[in-house]
């Protein structure tokens, strides 16, 4: 026991000097960015206001870097992010705000079943947005060399965004990674996509008005085809070619009509489905989920779920998405 307290003591002193070392470094860092900044336009005073704030968290490192071993299949991803709860309290938020989101959804041509699902996948309605102080997030991350000319390019938009007072500073709290608000949208997307909906001169997508009307707005302009299908979930047989099954979320490869992959579906003509339409065949667990199925579960996907891929590039996120979606649809 007298061992096994030593070695948590000496590794506890460890990473408080791991920390007192980036630390250091990171001011130095910090300097050097302001400067960089100036030179990109950004005003000394808005930088003398947000970065004097700024700290290095290691916890994002933490997070960053993590990597799990073992991933729930995705049944159980879909089932828990698309439960009933999530579907009641979907419901009530839309009873809430019926004018707003009937509106949105007429403007922007995108189903009001759609907006509330990206909502409830990403933050649960509004319930986890995140603490993490947003300019510390992405001051971290632009500091770590592990993908520092990204989150560079994202804190130079946001302190742009604070400079010209499109965005208040105040309210950045947020994801780890520096996303913000009820559908977590990162600085580059506010910069491309968010809206000032209720024309208070100011974007703020923890406020219904301008996060409904700012999802809609990006899913929009990504090409979104209202009433089209997202996706269809199939069983395929045993001589499936292994190159028609897509197991990244990057890019879905080998897309066919539909009639193409009649003889590797089981009962096909049960699907009631479009044969000219394109598709692609997905196996998400193999990846993730140790000694999955390669074959199963498996799923026929179409344009407007390769859409929710760039908004988030995972295959389950835009299954549940597109589950919860469905669900609200006999729902409303």
């Amino acid at each position: 026991m007298k061992t096994i307290k030593i070695i948590i003591c000496i590794t506890l002193i460890s990473l408080i000097n791991i920390n007192l070392i980036y630390a250091d470094e990171f001011n130095n860092w910090l300097s050097s960015f302001k400067k960089h900044a100036m030179e990109n336009g950004i005003s000394k005073k808005t930088l003398d206001r947000t970065m004097s704030k700024v700290k290095f968290l290691p916890k994002v490192i933490e997070y960053d870097r993590y990597q799990p071993e073992f991933y729930e299949d995705t049944n159980t991803y879909i089932n828990k992010r698309t439960s009933d709860t999530k579907l009641k309290k979907g419901k009530e938020l839309f009873i809430k705000n019926n004018s707003l989101i009937l509106n949105v959804e007429s403007k922007f041509n995108v189903e009001k079943e759609l907006l509330l699902s990206l909502m409830g996948i990403e933050t649960n309605f509004g319930k986890y947005l995140g603490k993490m102080d947003i300019l510390s997030s992405l001051a971290t991350l632009s500091f770590d060399k592990r993908r520092s000319e990204f989150f560079t390019k994202e804190l130079i938009t946001i302190l742009k965004l604070i400079d010209s007072g499109t965005v208040d500073s105040t309210l950045l709290y947020g994801s780890w990674a520096g996303a913000f608000g009820n559908f977590q949208f990162m600085p580059t997307t506010i910069k491309n996509y968010a809206l000032d909906y209720n024309n208070d001169d100011l974007i703020d997508l923890k406020s219904t008005e301008d996060s409904f009307a700012s999802a809609a707005n990006y899913i929009n302009k990504l090409g979104w085809k209202k009433n089209s299908p997202c996706f269809y979930k199939i069983k395929l047989k045993e001589n499936t070619p292994a190159k028609y099954l897509n197991t990244s979320a990057k890019k879905i490869k080998n897309k066919k009509k539909v009639k193409y992959f009649k003889k590797y579906i089981v009962n096909y003509e049960n699907l009631n489905i479009n044969e000219n339409l394109t598709a692609g065949i997905i196996t998400p667990d193999k990846e993730i989920v140790e000694n999955s199925d390669l074959l199963d579960p498996a799923y026929l996907t179409f344009d407007n779920y390769e859409l929710i891929l760039k908004w988030n590039r995972s295959l389950r996120f835009a299954l549940a998405v597109c589950t919860l979606k469905g669900k609200f649809e006999n729902e409303l």
